[in-house]
């Protein structure tokens, strides 16, 4: 490829910069651009795969100079965050009712299930901050911001609506007066919205230069923590100053009361969270399935799934959306958090800098978080969103980050993490098929005589279960190993075959 300067060009004008690299991260593209009295911006596709050196003809008198270009270096540790991360989604998901430990927190505390969706959001901001490095265009990429959030809005009503019975249930279809709006994507999808309209938003009220002192990178994005302050304000202010009145709802013909009359409470039954859940959504539109049915107060087994007590309050069997309106409002504060650190890899070049910016804030972010949990100030609590979860669980993301960036792209040793870099470029396809059973369903459709004497059940019962004599042994490596190796090995092949499932 060769760009022209026009005749009027000097041969003996000075090249400012021969390009520079645009964001690459989620788009697999770079952006080349080449100054002098006239500016072209070009885009240049890319494949991973493709090791031929691309090179560029600048006219320099009557000589063409051939300048290589050198292909940018894809940050691994994201897609090793993004793979590991969803492996930990199918763990929990599949052997978590064997392994209540690491199930879902029935309400206060937080488990290895609980940090999934803030990692996930966290993933998103990074992601966001990468993508959004060079906006040439603020309309079309508003547009492009929307069409995605479209596409997770679909994809979560489907997998997550109702609509889907996989993997277990073989029929399909959702009662509309019963649908479930929310859910995991759905909650991925507004964060990235709000997130990436605040950075297209702010692009052009940004200095190119990165301001002097230590908080020069906060004060560049200070709008994205104006956001922050206002997302924290609202919450707050909702959760601590919503007056929640008494409520009811109907659970096998029978209709139950629940009294309430109070402001500023944080405890299932009474939280102003669900008030405004089944206010808005309504209560049949929520889910119908809440961990806190495996609280003390519900559950005599409590954190495993068990009989409930005589004397449980009537709440244990009503609904709740755990990832409802006001708790979605508190998650952007991850996305925020996830694209400070994006912001970080784009202005400082420098492997130290990088993983000073990012430990002392995460460091911080635990302590603070670990102070408000165990002065029972504002508990830890996922089904909330409560600000000490955002801060326990943007800690750890940012500590985890870290440490993959210095095993990783420091050192170099991505060997042990293939697996999930390749889940981690497949990401959508390992949700879709493997975290919510697409796959395991369709398998499931071919059995014999009666459909629990299928495939997938004979696998985990006569190859992992009976061989290993205990039931949560036998589950937690089938997990391992039929589930989340497997389709590390698959997307490997895609990977390979240059294939990915992108939104």
């Amino acid at each position: 490829m060769a760009t022209s300067y026009g005749c009027g060009f000097q041969a003996t004008a000075v090249l400012n910069r021969a390009l520079l690299w645009g964001a690459m991260a989620e788009q697999g593209e770079v952006h080349e651009k080449l100054e002098g009295h006239d500016t072209k911006e070009h885009k240049i596709s890319f494949h991973e795969e493709d090791h031929h050196v691309k090179k560029e003809s600048l006219l320099n008198g009557d000589q063409a100079v051939a300048v290589p270009l050198k292909k940018p270096v894809r940050i691994a540790t994201l897609d090793v965050f993004r793979g590991l991360t969803v492996a930990l989604m199918v763990l929990v998901d599949d052997a978590g009712g064997e392994w209540p430990r690491i199930n879902h927190s029935p309400w206060n505390g937080c488990t290895l299930a609980d940090l999934v969706m803030p990692f996930f959001l966290f993933i998103v901001g990074v992601a966001i901050a990468l993508a959004l490095k060079r906006i040439p265009d603020q309309v079309a990429a508003t547009q492009k911001v929307v069409i995605r959030t479209l596409k997770l809005l679909f994809w979560g009503l489907l997998l997550q609506g109702g609509f889907s019975h996989a993997p277990d249930d073989l029929s399909y279809g959702v009662d509309m007066r019963k649908i479930r709006w929310c859910g995991i994507l759905q909650r991925i999808a507004f964060g990235y919205l709000i997130v990436a309209l605040v950075e297209i938003a702010t692009t052009k009220s940004r200095s190119l230069e990165l301001p002097k002192g230590h908080f020069g990178i906060f004060k560049l994005y200070k709008w994205h923590w104006a956001c922050a302050l206002a997302v924290v304000i609202i919450y707050h202010s909702v959760a601590y100053g919503l007056y929640v009145p008494d409520w009811h709802f109907i659970d096998s013909g029978h209709r139950f009361v629940v009294q309430c009359g109070v402001r500023g409470d944080i405890g299932p039954a009474c939280n102003a969270v669900g008030h405004i859940d089944r206010t808005i959504l309504g209560i049949n539109h929520l889910y119908q399935s809440p961990e806190w049915t495996r609280t003390q107060s519900c559950d005599l087994d409590s954190p495993a799934e068990g009989d409930p007590p005589a004397n449980a309050p009537a709440w244990c069997k009503a609904p709740f959306e755990p990832e409802g309106i006001l708790s979605s409002i508190s998650a952007i504060l991850s996305c925020i958090i996830g694209i400070h650190y994006g912001h970080v890899l784009i202005h400082f070049k420098g492997h130290m800098k990088r993983v000073l910016h990012w430990t002392i804030p995460a460091a911080a972010l635990l302590v603070l978080a670990t102070i408000l949990h165990f002065t029972h100030a504002i508990p830890l609590n996922k089904q909330l969103y409560s600000f000490s979860y955002v801060c326990f669980t943007a800690g750890a993301a940012g500590m985890i980050f870290s440490l993959l960036y210095v095993v990783i792209d420091i050192f170099g040793i991505n060997q042990p993490t293939l697996i999930f870099q390749w889940m981690g470029l497949n990401a959508m396809f390992v949700f879709v098929m493997a975290a919510s059973g697409i796959a395991a369903a369709f398998v499931n459709g071919w059995y014999w005589h009666d459909p629990s004497n299928n495939l997938v059940n004979w696998i985990k019962k006569h190859v992992f279960v009976n061989v290993w004599h205990s039931q949560r042994v036998g589950t937690l490596l089938y997990v391992l190993i039929a589930e989340i190796l497997f389709w590390g090995l698959v997307s490997g092949i895609l990977h390979w075959r240059g294939i990915y499932w992108k939104l």
